[in-house]
């Protein structure tokens, strides 16, 4: 099997950067993405060439650190899929492929395909801490956690943060990844004490680190690896707007 690869060359934040063509043949359709770019890395490097600089982890979609915009589309044509779990028979053979970075203000390149997404890290950091005295790992059933809660924490805790939401939006919003991040400690009663101060100042990190607003386009929901919902981001707007009215 062969692809054609275009791919984002960028030296570092400050250069201008471009696409640059390549041909890689002897691929299996059963190989993931990111083994593409394994292989063509080790020819550039063979050839005495510079490697393509992308980010990777666990590659079994889990870690969120992969993620690259494939023909468009943040992790590329499957849905539900990070793209160290994209397989080449969801390609045609002989197929041309764009690959790019991550496209959001707040995402500075740091080389080729490889973005700064420390903002999200800080976003998370502005959310705190619960205050709840936790000690020794509790019962199981000591603090009883309704039913619904407890699936809304965890369809929210789902989130990996890759920012695929952010590059796929088309104002560049982390609203869903900050949705996510506050509700599975929001709707838990361990994390309800804190739930409104979280909301304003997650919301109020996202919005220094440069972040667009939500607009309710709903393409984050559509290429989250995770399916997060788009109602997730309604509970964040209603805890944000509910802090404000008690505190006016």
């Amino acid at each position: 099997m062969k692809l054609v690869l275009k791919i984002w060359r960028q030296k570092d934040a400050a250069d201008r950067g471009g696409l640059v063509r390549y041909e890689v043949d002897g691929l299996s359709p059963d190989m993931s993405f990111l083994e593409v770019l394994d292989v063509l890395n080790e020819r550039l490097t063979a050839a005495g060439d510079e490697p393509v600089a992308f980010d990777h982890d666990c590659r079994e979609g889990i870690c969120g650190a992969c993620g690259v915009v494939i023909d468009g589309t943040p992790h590329g044509p499957q849905a539900a899929t990070t793209t160290c779990q994209l397989h080449l028979r969801h390609f045609a053979d002989g197929q041309t492929v764009t690959v790019e970075p991550w496209r959001a203000r707040a995402f500075p390149v740091v080389k080729d395909l490889v973005v700064d997404r420390g903002a999200l890290d800080r976003i998370i950091e502005a959310g705190g801490y619960i205050t709840a005295p936790t000690g020794s790992a509790p019962e199981a059933h000591a603090t009883p956690v309704p039913k619904p809660a407890a699936d809304m924490a965890f369809e929210a805790a789902a989130c990996i943060g890759c920012g695929a939401c952010v590059a796929a939006c088309p104002n560049g919003s982390a609203m869903l990844f900050t949705a996510a991040k506050a509700t599975h400690l929001g709707v838990l009663p361990q994390g309800e004490p804190e739930r409104p101060a979280r909301a304003v100042s997650m919301v109020a990190a996202q919005d220094a680190e440069g972040f667009g607003g939500c607009t309710n386009s709903g393409e984050c929901t559509v290429v989250c690896p995770k399916g997060i919902p788009l109602d997730t981001i309604g509970r964040l707007n209603r805890d944000v707007l509910g802090a404000a009215l008690r505190s006016g």
